[in-house]
C-alpha cells in the first residue's frame, strides 16, 4: 500500500498528488473533491488508476464541450484535438459520449460541411470528399453526402473566376494562374478550359 501524503493546487482545474512523499500525478481537481482523496489515504496501484482514469474521462468530457462549442467538430477531429492532453482512450470515450447525447454526428457534420466548401469555398467534388475524408468522414459517406448536392462544377468555376481571375484572362500568366487555382480547388482541366474559353470568346 501508498500512502498520499500531500494534495496541492497546480492549476485551476488539476491537482497534483505526493504519494509518500513525491509527486506521482495529477488529477481532475472535481475527481479528488468528488471522490474524497485525501492527505493520509492509503492507496494501492488499482485504485491510482481507476482515478487516473476517471480523472481522464472528466477532463476529456471538458475539453469536448468546449471544443464543441466554438464550432461543430467530427468524431476523428474531436478525438485527435483531445488527445493532445489525455490519453486517446479518454478522448473516444468522451466523443462517444458526445454522440449519445446528440452534440456530434458525423452524417449532419459531413452534410453542412460539404455545402459549406461548395457554396462558399466553391471547391470540387474532388476537393470536397477529400477535405471530407481529411476531417474523418467514411469514404463512403462522403461520396453519398457529394452525391446529393448535385453540383454543377462549370458553375462555380464561373463563380471563382468571378470572384479572383476574369481582369486578367486575357493575360497568358493570368489564365496560367486561373487553371492552377481551379485545379487546386479538385476542377478537372476540361472543365476549367470550357469556361475560360467563355470569357475569352466575350473579349472578341
Amino acid at each position: 500500500m501508498m500512502k498520499i501524503t500531500q494534495i496541492k493546487k497546480c492549476r485551476k482545474y488539476l491537482s497534483s498528488i505526493y504519494i509518500d512523499g513525491e509527486f506521482a500525478v495529477k488529477l481532475d481537481s472535481r475527481t479528488v473533491l468528488e471522490e474524497g482523496i485525501a492527505p493520509g489515504d492509503e492507496i494501492d496501484d488499482e485504485t491510482l488508476r481507476e482515478y487516473i482514469e476517471l480523472s481522464d474521462f472528466r477532463r476529456a468530457k471538458e475539453k469536448a464541450l468546449w471544443l464543441i462549442s466554438s464550432r461543430d467538430h467530427s468524431r476523428k477531429e474531436l478525438i485527435d484535438k483531445i488527445a493532445v492532453t489525455v490519453p486517446r482512450e479518454s478522448a473516444e470515450l468522451a466523443a462517444d459520449r458526445m454522440e449519445e447525447l446528440g452534440l456530434i454526428n458525423d452524417e449532419a457534420f459531413a452534410e453542412r460541411y460539404a455545402r459549406e466548401l461548395s457554396e462558399n469555398k466553391h471547391l470540387a467534388q474532388k476537393g470536397i470528399k477529400y477535405k471530407l475524408i481529411q476531417k474523418g468522414i467514411d469514404k463512403d459517406l462522403a461520396e453519398e453526402i457529394i452525391e446529393q448536392l448535385e453540383i454543377d462544377p462549370q458553375q462555380n468555376i464561373r463563380a471563382v473566376i468571378e470572384k479572383k481571375y476574369a481582369k486578367n484572362l486575357s493575360d497568358e500568366k493570368g489564365k496560367r494562374r486561373c487553371v492552377m487555382g481551379l485545379q487546386r480547388l479538385g476542377y478537372s482541366y476540361s472543365d476549367i478550359n470550357s469556361v475560360i474559353r467563355e470569357y475569352i470568346e466575350d473579349e472578341y
